[in-house]
């Protein structure tokens, strides 16, 4: 346990020093943490609205922060290339984002014009129900998603640093509002980009 939790860390540690640096990144990360806990209290209600929430408002607040404002250049701070972070990072990259971002966009297209999903589940009769239907298929996009690179990870590294990173994905919600409720203030303050003096004195 002792080891799981100092990995945890680590992982936690580089995702934010390497990828959070613009305080606009960080105030999207604490709305998309903020509505992840409105997710996962709805999934115990209604499963397909959780994942319309989750999707919608959490992740795409989220991925905004890393594909419009978070800088790309080399990181001067951890002295690593763009290129370098983008090899060795644990979850997904920029490039795996971006095929998890078309299948999201992708899934209410299928099911507009193939209602019935090939004949795997029920056609749904009006609009409620396409949107049900759209809010589960993302749903089963998001777990997918999640033992899809675990499974990855096990392949390329070990079952062990794939649970970690699984753990970490479903906890960061909590975490990430606890890291950046500060960031919003920092930004009307005029700080468009975090010291990371912490990162600096690691």
């Amino acid at each position: 346990m002792k080891t799981f939790l100092q990995e945890l860390r680590q992982q936690r540690w580089d995702d934010h020093r390497y990828y959070h640096h613009c305080r606009i990144n960080q105030s999207l990360h604490l709305l998309s943490a903020c509505s992840f806990l409105v997710a996962y209290a709805v999934l115990l209600i209604d499963p397909a609205w959780s994942a319309i929430i989750a999707w919608c408002i959490s992740m795409v607040s989220r991925q905004a922060g890393h594909f419009f404002f978070e800088p790309r250049g080399f990181d001067y701070v951890n002295n690593a290339s763009d290129a370098h972070k983008e090899a060795i990072k644990v979850g997904y990259n920029i490039r795996r984002k971006i095929v998890l971002m078309a299948i999201w966009l992708g899934c209410p297209v299928v099911l507009w014009f193939q209602p019935s999903l090939f004949g795997f589940i029920e056609a749904a009769g009006d609009l409620a129900g396409y949107v049900h239907d759209v809010g589960m298929s993302w749903l089963a996009l998001g777990v997918a998603g999640l033992v899809f690179r675990v499974l990855q990870l096990t392949i390329q590294q070990n079952l062990f640093t794939g649970l970690v990173w699984a753990t970490k994905i479903l906890t960061d919600p909590f975490h990430d509002v606890l890291l950046y409720h500060k960031a919003p203030r920092a930004l009307l303050r005029g700080e468009r980009f975090d010291p990371m003096e912490r990162t600096k004195a690691h």
